[in-house]
């Protein structure tokens, strides 16, 4: 007793092993359609009780079904593109279950009409009403319609669907191509369209070779057909003594009957391959594509109720079924019509809707933080020069210009200007502010021209005196129809979108460091050649912050040095890291190492540089008036020195601007910038330079001294 138990659980162990593998290989789809193909193929050699043709001739009814309604409902051929396939395994499944069937008709048929089993018993009695001709009649019937009209429609179909579409494949192939060129799909999309015609010409071949599984299904089936008649009778008579009129009666019914029922499932599926290829121009379920084509003219439905009208009052024919049909066509008709003027008014409502301008979107009320770096206001009167007609004369064109050439001298592209209208400015009024601060103002007279004398001498031609806006030098409006007596005299002659553009120009010039943002900044080291970012990388963050880089920038732009050579800059800026890191210190660096740059910006048309020194007096007091080290350097002059030293560098700059001259200042490197910072407050556009900036090779000249 001890020794069964454990051979007993392991029994029921192997079994329950055995039976998970075997649910295990039903779930799995590949193994399950292996078997289920390798049953066809014993059906056709080993026999098969009754009850068991009776469920697969059920299972063959109900799989044909299944291939009709997936026909009706896919959206396009290739959503169904394993039809061959299942065409191909209904063939299969009908010719074997045909010899299962022939097998126990001609084995047991002398037993009775249920000797092939009920099915076949059913089929026979019902569709023959006991009449075995009527039988073999109707049979034949659905043979020819099986085989002469839908199979060989379908096959037809399906051979001229393949055909062009071969011929089509490489015109759409070069669609495809041409759309991925364009940009108008990529390259997924068109790896998924050429995947897409591959298929569909694979599919509509394999339809063309699927209909003859069909064709020889029908002729199959005439053949076993007319054997097994013939078999039965000769069975009957001969083997089971039967008369000639039971024999035939009794295989006649049988035959007949097993011959309904696989070519009622063989009609089916050749209906689904019907509707399967000629499917190939139509989107959509096949009940919406037939409903919406069929259904949607109302006139057609319109006359075809007339024409049943018609009908039904002609003498002799019955009248209530064509008078149901024409009613109900008419009613389709009268919905439809009203459906599609409903369709047409939304659909020309929403056209109106759409031309109207969209409302205007709140703006939000974040865009209130944001400021305009430049901006020019214009008063209405002076509007026209935006779109003045005169070639060079259009104020955006100038301004156009002026932002290209500022970026070559300056070495930074300046913020777009934002032009508007202000209604609150006089008529021929402008106001330009940088960063919402007005940084400058004028007049203009938008049809007249503006001359100045270069001599400083009066203007002798008719006009309205005035002020030019830059400089504040006198001038005067005249008309244009003095222009060439004014280039005659000598006279600058300025249009008023020029005047506007000059005035422009110095307001950027003089703001131009504050115009220096951190984002430019930043631009600038982006946009260095590749062999310049190893400096970058060595001095940005870990010599100097991005925002000291922007600084000694912005000292530069302050007394209108340019920063194109950035390169040399930077270099300077590395050089200064390496001894201070206060700012001013390393712009003064820099400065020395732009030296032959800053002295042929100073460099007069006489080919050197007018120079103002200081007196050894001068340097000495400004010397000891700086106390504090490091950051906290400032100069602590008395007020009347500085009063005295401004009074004498006006006399001596003026005393050389009526010869002709623009001198600049030089001092010496230590004091050079707090005699900037002085200088600049009443003569902002006197050059000051230390020796250090004098680059060797300059000729220099001294004009005069303080």
């Amino acid at each position: 007793m001890a020794d069964t138990t454990p051979q007993n659980g392991t029994q029921a162990v192997a079994l329950a092993d055995v039976r998970d593998r075997v649910i295990s290989a039903v779930y799995r789809g590949d193994i399950a359609l292996a078997l289920g193909v390798v049953t066809i193929l014993a059906v056709l050699i080993l026999p098969m009780p009754a009850w068991l043709l009776d469920l697969s001739l059920a299972f063959s009814i109900t799989f044909s079904v299944l291939v009709l309604m997936t026909a009706l409902f896919i959206e396009k051929p290739l959503d169904f593109n394993a039809f061959p396939t299942v065409l191909l395994l209904a063939t299969m499944v009908r010719l074997s279950l045909n010899l299962a069937s022939t097998r126990l008709i001609l084995a047991e048929g002398h037993t009775g009409t249920a000797a092939a089993g009920r099915v076949i018993e059913a089929f026979g009695g019902f569709v023959m009403s006991g009449n075995f001709v009527i039988g073999i009649i109707v049979f034949a019937i659905l043979v020819i319609v099986n085989f002469v009209v839908i199979t060989k429609g379908s096959g037809r179909i399906a051979e001229v669907s393949a055909r062009f579409t071969l011929d089509a494949m490489p015109g759409k192939q070069m669609a495809i191509d041409a759309d991925l060129s364009a940009g108008l799909i990529d390259e997924d999309q068109a790896r998924a369209r050429r995947r897409e015609l591959e298929d569909e010409s694979t599919f509509f071949g394999a339809m063309d070779g699927a209909a003859k599984f069909v064709r020889g299904d029908a002729i199959a089936g005439l053949l076993i057909t007319f054997i097994n008649i013939i078999g039965g009778m000769i069975i009957g008579v001969a083997q089971q003594g039967m008369t000639f009129a039971d024999a035939a009666d009794t295989y006649t019914r049988l035959t007949v009957g097993d011959g309904l029922v696989t070519q009622i499932p063989a009609l089916v599926v050749s209906t689904s391959a019907g509707m399967v290829v000629t499917k190939a121009g139509i989107t959509g379920a096949t009940d919406k594509a037939l409903f919406k084509q069929l259904g949607g003219q109302p006139r057609a439905l319109a006359l075809s109720s007339l024409l049943l009208l018609t009908l039904a009052v002609v003498p002799g024919t019955p009248a209530v079924p064509f008078l149901a049909l024409a009613g109900m066509t008419g009613a389709v008709a009268f919905f439809q019509n009203r459906a599609q003027s409903v369709r047409r008014a939304e659909q020309e409502a929403a056209e109106a809707a759409a031309a109207l301008p969209p409302p205007a979107a709140e703006e939000p009320i974040a865009s209130a933080l944001k400021i305009d770096y430049v901006r020019l206001e214009l008063g209405y009167g002076l509007l026209s020069l935006i779109n003045n007609p005169r070639e060079g004369q259009r104020l955006t064109d100038q301004i156009k210009a002026l932002r290209r050439q500022m970026a070559a001298d300056i070495g930074f592209v300046m913020p777009s200007v934002r032009i508007q209208d202000n209604m609150q400015l006089a008529a021929n009024s402008y106001v330009m502010r940088v960063k919402e601060i007005e940084a400058g103002r004028g007049d203009l007279r938008p049809n007249m021209l503006l001359v100045m004398d270069p001599r400083g001498e009066e203007i002798t031609l008719p006009g309205e005196k005035t002020t030019e806006p830059t400089f504040g030098l006198p001038a005067m409006w005249i008309d244009e129809s003095h222009r060439e007596e004014a280039m005659f005299r000598g006279y600058t002659v300025v249009d008023p979108a020029t005047v506007i553009t000059t005035h422009l120009t110095e307001v950027v010039k003089d703001n131009m460091s504050e115009l220096l943002s951190y984002a430019e900044t930043q631009k600038l080291m982006d946009e260095l050649d590749k062999e310049q970012q190893k400096l970058v990388a060595d001095l940005i963050p870990s010599q100097i912050s991005l925002g000291g880089v922007q600084r000694v920038l912005q000292n530069l732009l302050a007394e209108r040095v340019s920063i194109r050579d950035l390169p040399t800059i930077l270099e300077g800026v590395s050089e200064a890291c390496g001894l201070t890191r206060n700012v001013m210190l390393i712009t003064e660096h820099v400065r020395a190492r732009l030296a032959r740059q800053i002295s042929d910006m100073n460099t007069s048309e006489s080919g050197f540089i007018p120079l103002v020194t200081l007196t050894p007096d001068w340097e000495q007091a400004f010397a000891e008036s700086i106390i504090g080290q490091g950051e906290e350097r400032q100069l602590a002059m008395a007020p009347s020195r500085l009063q005295e030293f401004i009074g004498q560098m006006r006399n001596v700059f003026e005393r050389q601007a009526l010869m002709g001259e623009t001198p600049v200042l030089l001092t010496s490197p230590p004091i050079r910038p707090f005699v900037r910072s002085i200088v600049e407050r009443f003569r902002p556009m006197t050059a000051v330079l230390s020796q250090n900036e004098i680059h060797p090779k300059a000729r220099i000249k001294t004009v005069g001294q303080i």
